[in-house]
């Protein structure tokens, strides 16, 4: 299987859509113009992505879904940057690439989110998104910036190792799963529904097939013609069933929000044993 390599070399910041007015048009417009602007001054201009600024991992979003899919259909190659400013603030750096699997974009692009077209095509929340390897270069003047930063901060500055991250952080993740769990609790008592009403109609198409047959067979024992037929699509019409891709995307944002809260815990249990083991070592 062939890779490719990508460089992104520059970001801009596009306008707010909902502030500059309905429309994609002014969108489209500015793009443009910042193309022929970075033409100019000699630089690569090729749109290969784009990026978003997400709180808690909160990016798994039909938003998301539907503009990846829309770079991605125009650019095979194009990646989104999830970039967590929060988590980065505690200094642990959040920055990932992600691109839509290819299931995925053969199902977006019949836009059948049905779920037989979804079981059809293997679509789990596991393979929605395939994560993109990232490394970060720096130009040699900000290493040296950075040795230079590094070499003068005092070691009182300096965070200590054991001390422990915000509770806040694991707060929030937390009320944001139970958000998603009410999600997806609404979301399933909606198919169950469904499911119920289907077999329910399935019931009724087949108790009125066997009064026809029975009203048939005593036509036909007192020499009488048969019914005539009838279209049982139109009796009995087929029900809508409910797309299944937002039950997708909430437990792809469930799966992410446990991964936060496993590495979150993770790291400061870590530092709680080795505590414990420096407080008995000393003692």
């Amino acid at each position: 299987m062939g890779q490719a390599l990508m460089e992104d070399q520059h970001h801009r910041h596009n306008p707010d859509s909902a502030r500059a007015g309905k429309g994609g048009c002014k969108e489209v417009q500015y793009q443009m113009e910042m193309m022929r602007s970075l033409r100019h001054v000699n630089i690569d201009h090729l749109h290969v992505g784009w990026y978003q600024s997400t709180y808690y991992g909160s990016f798994v979003t039909r938003a998301l879904l539907d503009s990846q899919f829309s770079y991605q259909h125009a650019i095979e190659e194009s990646v989104v940057l999830i970039y967590d400013p929060i988590k980065t603030a505690q200094g642990s750096l959040s920055l990932k690439a992600y691109r839509l699997t290819p299931k995925l974009m053969e199902v977006c692009k019949e836009k059948d989110f049905s779920p037989e077209a979804l079981k059809k095509g293997s679509i789990t929340f596991e393979h929605m998104f395939e994560e993109v390897p990232i490394v970060i270069k720096n130009s040699h003047l900000i290493n040296v910036l950075m040795w230079e930063l590094e070499k003068k901060s005092a070691v009182a500055d300096k965070h200590e190792l054991l001390s422990l991250a915000s509770s806040n952080h694991l707060g929030k993740t937390l009320q944001l799963l139970m958000d998603r769990v009410d999600e997806m609790s609404q979301d399933i008592v909606k198919y169950n529904t469904y499911m119920r009403n289907t077999s329910k109609q399935q019931q009724q198409k087949h108790q009125y097939q066997q009064r026809r047959q029975q009203e048939n067979m005593q036509r036909q024992s007192r020499g009488e013609p048969p019914l005539p037929e009838e279209d049982l699509s139109k009796l009995f019409k087929p029900l809508q069933p409910p797309a299944r891709m937002d039950s997708l995307l909430i437990a792809g944002q469930i799966n992410t929000y446990c991964q936060n809260i496993k590495e979150f815990t993770a790291q400061n249990l870590g530092k709680l044993f080795m505590a414990q083991a420096l407080q008995e070592y000393n003692s």
